[in-house]
């Protein structure tokens, strides 16, 4: 993953995409033990061209093509991981871009969301892989409580989380 990375970082410093973060489940691995994932789910603030009002990720495939690296369904493959680029679609996935954590792996400078908006995102979305990993953050501790309810609060998420709870905690409150 390091020489990933080591791309992704250089697409930033070359302008290419803005801030990022990294999302999904490559994104839980920085708290939980890896689980079985295909891809690196790359969250990016794209540089918005004037007078249009769509996202386009052509630079970023246009870039990339350049350096010799393809695209194979909606990845592109860079060092051997497959990669999707993927714009916030939600005010919750923005505020998990904005507050995404700086971290290190083997040397090199990345973000990773915080584990509580990487648990709030899964709870947004439910499917079944979702809610395991929502009870392996449960289990690990790591979860800061307060700050996860505050991220519920502002999404609208406390209503679902209370559901969760009840359904896979046995919470009866």
């Amino acid at each position: 993953m390091k020489a990933t990375l080591e791309i992704i970082n250089r697409m930033q410093s070359d302008g290419v995409i803005g801030k990022y973060a990294i999302g999904g489940a490559v994104g839980a691995t920085f708290y939980l033990e890896p689980s079985a994932t295909l891809d690196i789910d790359v969250f990016v603030s794209f540089h918005m061209v004037p007078g249009n009002l769509l996202i386009s990720v052509t630079p970023i495939y246009t870039y990339l093509a350049s350096h010799g690296y393809k695209a194979e369904k909606e990845y592109i493959v860079i060092e051997g991981w497959p990669v999707q680029f993927l714009p916030p679609g939600d005010a919750l996935t923005e505020e998990a871009l904005e507050q995404a954590v700086e971290t290190a792996v083997e040397g090199v400078r990345t973000w990773v969301m915080t584990a509580e908006h990487l648990t709030a995102i899964a709870l947004k979305t439910g499917r079944p892989k979702d809610c395991a990993r929502i009870l392996q953050f449960i289990e690990s501790g790591l979860l800061d409580t307060n700050s996860l309810d505050q991220v519920l609060s502002r999404h609208g998420l406390l209503a679902k989380w209370e559901r969760f709870g009840h359904r896979f905690l046995g919470d009866n409150e």
